[in-house]
C-alpha cells in the first residue's frame, strides 16, 4: 500500500533526539524548545514564537490571548479542519463560516463584509493545502472593521503571498508540526506574533499560568499545552531541511500536473500569480460527469489497487451534523468541493515512483470507464 503521506526521516533527527536524551531534559523545560521557537519564528520573520503540543492548542491559545470569548464571533472558512471551529468553541465564542474561493479553496474575501456584525472579533484565514489566502483584501477588511486576524498556516510552512511568508501577516498565526507537515515534531504546534504582550500571555497560558513571582502560584486559569524537548529536537532537524522539502513538494506537484492535466474531469490545484504554493498535499477534484465515476468511487478503486487517499475536509453543515450546528447555513462552493475533492500520495517520504504509479492507475480507471 502506498501511503497518502509518508514522512521523511532525516539523520539529524537521530542526532538531536540523542542529544536531548543525553542531556536528561525530556520535558518542556529542555533548551531545544527555546531554540526551536527562535529558529522557526526567525524563518517566518516574526519576533516571537511559543511552541505548543499541537496546532489545535496553538489556536486555542491564540484565541484566549486575544481575549476572545462568550458573545464574540470569529469568521472562519467553510472548508477547513474541525480544529479551527473547536478552538473558537473552546473559548465560548461563535464560529461564523464564510464560503470559499472555488479555485484556491481558501476564505473568499468578497464574502467577508456581509458576515461581519457588531459581535465579530476576529477573522481566521486558513492557508489550505499549502496555498495562501488573499491576504491584502483580508487585512484591509480587518483593519477597516478593527478586527483581529488569526492566520492558520498549519499546512503552509514556507508558502508565500506576494513574496512574504504566510504566518507573518496577522496579529497572531499558528502552525502545526504533525507528522505529515513540511516541518514536523511528530505532534506539535506554535503560535507566532510580533506583539510582546500577546507572546508573554501565551507563554504563561500554555504552562499552567504560573506566576512570574512564584511557581505553583497561578495568575489565572492556564493549560498544559507545552512542547517537549524531544519534540523540539525533531522540529529543529526537520526545519533544517525546509527549503529542500518545499522544492520536493513542488517537484511532486509538477509531476502530477504534467501527467494529469489532460484527463477530463480531473481538476488540478492551482497556483495564483501572487502565490507560492507549497502543496502540503496534492489536492484534486473529480467532476463525475466528465471523468465517468464519482470521487468516492475513484478513491475506492485506488485503494483496491494499493493507493491510499484522503477526502477533502467537509463543510460545517456536514462535519458537525451530529452536533446540530449550521443546519440551515448554506456554503454552496464548500458543499460542492467537499463531494469532489481528495488528495493523492503527497508525502515528503513518498517517491516519484509512488506518484507515477498513482497517475497510471487514475489514467487506467478513466480509460476503463470510457471503453466503448
Amino acid at each position: 500500500m502506498i501511503p497518502v503521506n509518508k514522512p521523511r526521516i532525516y539523520p539529524e533527527m537521530y542526532t538531536l533526539t540523542k542529544q536531548a536524551l543525553d542531556s536528561g531534559w525530556l520535558s518542556a523545560e529542555g533548551p531545544l524548545v527555546k531554540k526551536f521557537e527562535t529558529a522557526f519564528s526567525h524563518y517566518i520573520t516574526t519576533k516571537f514564537g511559543a511552541a505548543t503540543n499541537s496546532g489545535t492548542t496553538a489556536l486555542h491559545l491564540a484565541m484566549t490571548a486575544l481575549g476572545i470569548g462568550k458573545n464574540d464571533e470569529v469568521i472562519i472558512p467553510a472548508l477547513t479542519i474541525a480544529s479551527c471551529y473547536f478552538a473558537v468553541w473552546y473559548t465560548g465564542a461563535t464560529a461564523i463560516p464564510v464560503d470559499i474561493d472555488p479555485e484556491t479553496y481558501t476564505l473568499n474575501p468578497n464574502l467577508l463584509e456581509r458576515a461581519i456584525t457588531k459581535k465579530t472579533k476576529a477573522i481566521m484565514p486558513v492557508h489550505l493545502y499549502g496555498h495562501p489566502c488573499c491576504m491584502d483584501e483580508i487585512m484591509h477588511i480587518a483593519k477597516k472593521h478593527h478586527l483581529f486576524v488569526i492566520e492558520d498556516a498549519a499546512e503552509a510552512h514556507g508558502a508565500e503571498y506576494k513574496g512574504k511568508k504566510v504566518g507573518s501577516f496577522g496579529d497572531v498565526s499558528i502552525f502545526s508540526f504533525y507528522a505529515n507537515k513540511l516541518v514536523t515534531c511528530g505532534e506539535g504546534g506554535m503560535v507566532l506574533t510580533n506583539n510582546k504582550k500577546i507572546y508573554e500571555r501565551i507563554s504563561h497560558l500554555k504552562s499552567l499560568y504560573h506566576s512570574k513571582r512564584q511557581r505553583f502560584v497561578h495568575d489565572g486559569i492556564g493549560y498544559n499545552y507545552q512542547m517537549t524537548n524531544m519534540q523540539a529536537a525533531l522540529g529543529l532537524a526537520s526545519l533544517a531541511h525546509i527549503e529542500e522539502s518545499i522544492q520536493k513538494k513542488r517537484i511532486m506537484a509538477s509531476i502530477y500536473n504534467n501527467h494529469l492535466r489532460d484527463i477530463p474531469g480531473i481538476i488540478l490545484p492551482i497556483e495564483k500569480s501572487w502565490a507560492k504554493n507549497v502543496y502540503w498535499m496534492y489536492a484534486i477534484r473529480v467532476n463525475k460527469k466528465e471523468y465517468g465515476i464519482s470521487r468516492n468511487k475513484l478513491m475506492e478503486k485506488l485503494f483496491k489497487q494499493g493507493i491510499q487517499t484522503r477526502s477533502f475536509f467537509f463543510s460545517p453543515k456536514t462535519a458537525f451534523k451530529k452536533l446540530r450546528l449550521f443546519q440551515h447555513k448554506k456554503n454552496p462552493v464548500a458543499e460542492t468541493v467537499e463531494t469532489e475533492g481528495f488528495y493523492v500520495p503527497s508525502g515528503l517520504g513518498n517517491s516519484a515512483q509512488d506518484f507515477l504509479k498513482t497517475i497510471k492507475i487514475i489514467k487506467n480507471i478513466y480509460a476503463t470507464t470510457h471503453e466503448a
